[in-house]
């Protein structure tokens, strides 16, 4: 059984890599070098789909059909060619399909700043594993993380699961921020993961009951250095789209604009002081906190309490006292407002975009809105909706799929 994830592990979907990707839909082809966009995917023993192969052009992607019929699986696929867990955060087990051994793959010709690239990921030989990890493969190499993949190309998405964004955990905001964050720097992933691992060394050096000085001196320096630096990248993040909403408020009435804070200890403190300075003030905040911080068994006080405050700037209210349908229209808003600084800023390229159930609450004229925004900003966005008439305002602009118990008919 093969360990590239470029090709499927079985004769019968061996074809799904064949091929040099067209066009799929017809129609023009317009540059794909100014945008992040997906020529060919192929997805093997995944969710409901036993095999699948797609040929697709850099137009937006949209993809109809009735609820179970396998358009957000399509759509989670797309979403693991980036960092992370993908758009459901899913156990890799439950990636696989109910009819085969727990083997999946995706593959996909991707298209973004670095130019063409092959991603591959996926499992082998979970029959046979006790712990099921997938894979990564770029241009035929494995990678030891998925940070380079944000380098090959960019994703961002919308799923009714985040509706409740803004009045739900300040977890949720954190990671929502987080991924916007590593769009535009991969370098946070780095920076959080080793403030992650230095804070759970010291959790557990807690629960012994260690009270020796010298135990917890190099851990909490750790936590000083990585937890600044993070909050020092969420800050710069948090500057970059209020210039981005501040430049085109005026231009998209249908989303209303959002004004953005943070309500962190560190960010807090790097508005007025130097990094260092911060970072031997919450040097001694984890010292002094020890006691407890035992007695919580966590770690109380750092960049991973920090919450993203969002609010509804023409009603200068805040974002979760909003309505539903307002609290939607600013998350969309906010999306697009960071796909708007990953274009202008970041040299042009347009990320891409996974939308799902995105015209299920919108009226006419916001789905209009938004439509023409995702056409100016020459982006490839990934669509779903359960009837075909609400992305008639596309026309030939976009590939239009029928999605039908895994069968997908242009």
């Amino acid at each position: 059984m093969t360990s590239s994830y470029e090709t499927p592990p079985d004769d019968q979907t061996e074809a799904l890599n064949e091929g040099s990707g067209d066009a799929g839909c017809g129609g023009t082809i317009v540059s794909g070098n100014t945008r992040n966009w997906i020529e060919q995917i192929s997805l093997y023993q995944f969710r409901n789909y036993s095999s699948l192969k797609l040929d697709l052009s850099p137009r937006p992607v949209v993809l109809v059909g009735s609820n179970g019929a396998g358009k957000t699986n399509l759509l989670e696929a797309v979403s693991l060619l980036s960092p992370g867990q993908g758009l459901r955060r899913a156990v890799t087990a439950d990636l696989a399909s109910f009819s085969g051994n727990g083997d999946w793959a995706v593959s996909a010709k991707v298209h973004g700043a670095m130019g063409e690239a092959q991603i591959g990921t996926g499992v082998t030989g979970a029959a046979l594993s006790e712990t099921v990890r997938r894979k990564i493969r770029l241009d035929g190499e494995t990678l030891s993380s998925s940070t380079p993949l944000g380098q090959s190309i960019q994703i961002l998405w919308l799923t009714p699961a985040m509706d409740g964004l803004f009045t739900g955990a300040a977890s949720e905001r954190r990671r929502f921020l987080d991924r916007l964050m590593l769009v535009f720097n991969p370098e946070t992933r780095k920076q959080w993961n080793h403030f992650e691992r230095a804070m759970r060394q010291r959790n557990k050096l807690l629960e012994t009951h260690e009270t020796s000085d010298y135990m917890f001196v190099g851990l909490e320096i750790q936590m000083a250095e990585y937890g600044v630096a993070l909050a020092a990248s969420r800050l710069e993040a948090i500057e970059r789209l209020r210039g981005v909403i501040r430049e085109h408020r005026d231009e998209q009435t249908a989303f209303p604009f959002a004004t953005l804070a943070l309500d962190g200890i560190l960010e807090k403190a790097l508005e007025t002081k130097a990094a260092v300075d911060v970072e031997d003030e919450y040097r001694i905040i984890l010292r002094e906190n020890r006691m407890q911080d035992r007695a919580a068994k966590r770690t109380l006080e750092g960049p991973h309490r920090t919450d993203f405050v969002v609010g509804h700037g023409p009603k200068e209210m805040p974002a979760k006292l909003c309505s539903t349908g307002e609290q939607k229209a600013l998350l969309t808003g906010l999306i697009l407002a960071h796909a708007r600084l990953v274009h202008d800023k970041a040299g042009g390229y347009a990320p891409l975009l996974l939308l799902d159930e995105i015209a299920a609450h919108f009226d006419q004229e916001r789905r209009h809105a938004l439509f023409e925004e995702i056409l100016k900003l020459n982006c490839q966005a990934w669509m779903t909706g359960t009837d075909h008439s609400s992305f008639e305002f596309f026309g030939k602009n976009a590939q239009i799929f029928t999605v039908d118990g895994a069968e997908i008919v242009a």
